[in-house]
């Protein structure tokens, strides 16, 4: 690949260089991804559509924001990264998403879906404001089209007018199989090929339809709307005031070009739209590319991981096999997820009550809502979203479930760090922003007793109730089934010299610092708190006749569990010393979980420094 490109502009290869361009490339994403694990299905799936718009557009000078950013990783090779890409998501090397701090060929940051269209047009008006010259392109996933804020951004780009390319990448996937009105339009526009041999014989046609007195005139231009929208492909991104170039073959890379470089001359918005296959070139991603969307390391031989998966069950699946039985004895559960069905573990309730499961496709906004008039109607919705993503529907939070009191349970998965994903995934919001809404109960357990215990509880009461969870393997499976009250925790250790009070993953690390300075003769109480909404008054009383109280939680310190308990002793006059163990409040960066654990201080041996150093100036100010 380098030699190919060394001193050449890639807008001056030809036809054929482009094509061993693009095999260089899907063999470096296939090796760099195979040692070190990746995005893989989406990145070969969008590599000849990457190198076409490089082809046509100058990176130097024009801009490409690209939708989500994993499917971005032959952009990273074409932009002076191939160094850092042999590191991909590993702490110093390059992010697995697009990030402005990374390079200046990344004029817009990208971790979440259906943004693309909505930035790009901002970067093209910009442009024109500031009276400059340059090319703007956006690729979106055919995914990213079931989020509303793509269609708001193709209105709008209509409306404007301005010159911006819109590739559709299209390949009938977002990471579980598109779903949905929009999934079966762009089927029926990619899959007859009728239909688009006759695009421009229909509409010449229609041109010809001849026309008498003003009735005529107006059937006529109302038949002539009829058969467009029967017969000509793309006429929803017409009527938006969008030109429609498509479909295409997206893994014919002279094509490609020429189809861009006409979209250049016609001016204004126009919408590329490029059939794909996800995981092409590699076989076995191409077989099962919902596998393959992201991967560990693996053999490029035998598409076998390099390291058996560890012992045990996710949280993810013990959420799923637990929603499902519950679904079994009460049939007003239904489930909804936003296009992660696999992802959430819902598979398992999508197996065993097909007709009660809702994947809305990437629309978190719209399952908030969805789940709330289903809830108002007397069903109990499981509505689970990954915590990162339910920040995309903060105002539904509010408006639509907390302010109207509705029994929706929120089950957040991914909630804490979540390694290499970096900062666009990390779940670490989700107290804070959920301990702000009236009415809420916000709850993280630590195993899977209390996470099913918690389920059950939540399907019995009145209003909204959020519980978070982690990703990685859920401890304390298969163990008896444990009872608990609403806003109660449980004392799991006592203590003398300070108490500790933890929440979902943390418990089991303030144990494990407890035991460290046991051997230092300091004696600490633990307490598992479980709920950060309403906070355990009767703890935090107890906690508050040590000299040092401290919590511990995988989130942000800002407005977290921690600001819960400090409130509570704020207001009983708690005169000692308060140490609060968290996030903290900056963007915490791709690397692995442990690695950001050791970052933030949430380590055992940390914590247990920390406390120790802030007993020892207690004693000594005493």
């Amino acid at each position: 690949m380098e030699d190919l490109l060394r001193g050449r502009d890639i807008g001056q290869m030809s036809d054929a260089e482009l094509r061993v361009l693009c095999t260089d490339i899907r063999h470096e994403i296939i090796d760099v991804v195979s040692r070190v694990g990746g995005h893989l299905a989406p990145s070969l799936g969008a590599v000849e559509i990457t190198v076409a718009l490089h082809a046509v557009l100058h990176h130097e000078t024009d801009k490409m924001v690209f939708d989500v950013g994993h499917q971005a990783y032959a952009h990273k090779l074409l932009t002076g990264r191939r160094d850092i890409f042999q590191h991909l998501r590993q702490r110093g090397g390059a992010s697995g998403y697009l990030r402005r701090e990374e390079s200046p060929r990344d004029p817009f940051g990208a971790g979440h879906a259906s943004t693309a269209i909505s930035a790009a047009l901002g970067i093209a008006t910009a442009r024109d404001l500031q009276h400059e010259h340059c090319g703007v392109a956006a690729v979106i996933g055919d995914g990213a089209l079931t989020g509303g804020l793509a269609y708001e951004g193709l209105n709008n780009a209509g409306q404007i007018g301005t010159d911006l390319i819109i590739v559709l990448n299209d390949n009938s996937m977002s990471i579980s199989p598109n779903v949905g009105a929009v999934s079966t339009y762009l089927t029926k526009i990619r899959t007859t090929p009728a239909v688009r041999r006759f695009k421009h014989d229909v509409e010449s046609a229609l041109r010809l339809i001849p026309v008498v007195g003003k009735g005529a005139a107006e059937a006529a231009e109302r038949m002539k709307d009829s058969v467009k929208h029967l017969f000509v492909p793309g006429e929803i991104f017409e009527e938006l005031g969008v030109r429609y170039l498509g479909p295409i073959d997206g893994h014919d890379v002279a094509m490609l070009r020429a189809v861009l470089r006409r979209a250049q001359e016609m001016g204004g918005p126009v919408l590329v739209h490029a059939v794909t296959e996800k995981g092409h070139g590699y076989e076995p991603a191409a077989k099962d590319a919902n596998k393959w969307h992201s991967t560990a390391p693996f053999e490029v031989d035998t598409g076998l991981g390099k390291a058996d998966k560890k012992n045990g069950v996710s949280w993810s699946d013990a959420f799923g096999e637990i929603a499902a039985d519950i679904g079994s004895k009460d049939e007003r559960v239904v489930a909804v997820t936003a296009a992660m069905a696999d992802g959430t573990g819902l598979r398992h309730f999508r197996d065993a009550h097909p007709s009660r499961f809702f994947d809305v496709g990437i629309a978190e906004a719209h399952a908030v809502t969805f789940s709330a008039g289903l809830a108002s109607q007397g069903l109990r919705p499981l509505c689970a979203i990954y915590s990162t993503f339910l920040q995309r529907a903060y105002d539904q939070l509010i408006h639509d479930v907390g302010i109207q009191g509705l029994p929706v349970v929120f089950c957040l998965d991914r909630a804490g760090l979540v390694g290499e994903d970096g900062a666009t995934h990390q779940g670490l919001y989700d107290m804070a922003y959920l301990r702000a809404i009236p009415g809420y109960t916000v709850a993280a357990p630590r195993d899977e007793q209390e996470l099913e215990a918690m389920l059950r509880l939540a399907l019995t009461l009145e209003g909204p109730f959020a519980v978070r969870y982690p990703r990685g393997n859920c401890p304390g499976v298969g163990r008896q089934r444990k009872q608990i009250r609403l806003g109660e925790g449980e004392w799991l250790r006592a203590g003398t010299h300070g108490a500790i009070l933890a929440v979902g993953t943390m418990v089991q690390v303030a144990l494990d610092a407890a035991k460290i300075l046991d051997a230092r003769g300091i004696s600490l109480a633990v307490g598992d708190a479980r709920f950060i909404k309403p906070i355990d008054v009767p703890m935090v009383r107890r906690a508050a006749e040590f000299p040092l109280v401290a919590t511990i939680e995988e989130g942000t310190e800002a407005g977290g569990f921690g600001d819960a308990v400090l409130g509570q002793l704020v207001g009983q006059g708690y005169r000692g010393r308060f140490v609060r163990l968290a996030v903290p409040d900056r963007y915490i960066e791709h690397m692995t979980r442990p690695e950001q654990l050791e970052e933030c201080g949430l380590t055992a041996p940390q914590v247990a420094r920390t406390l120790q150093v802030s007993l020892d100036a207690s004693q000594d100010a005493s």
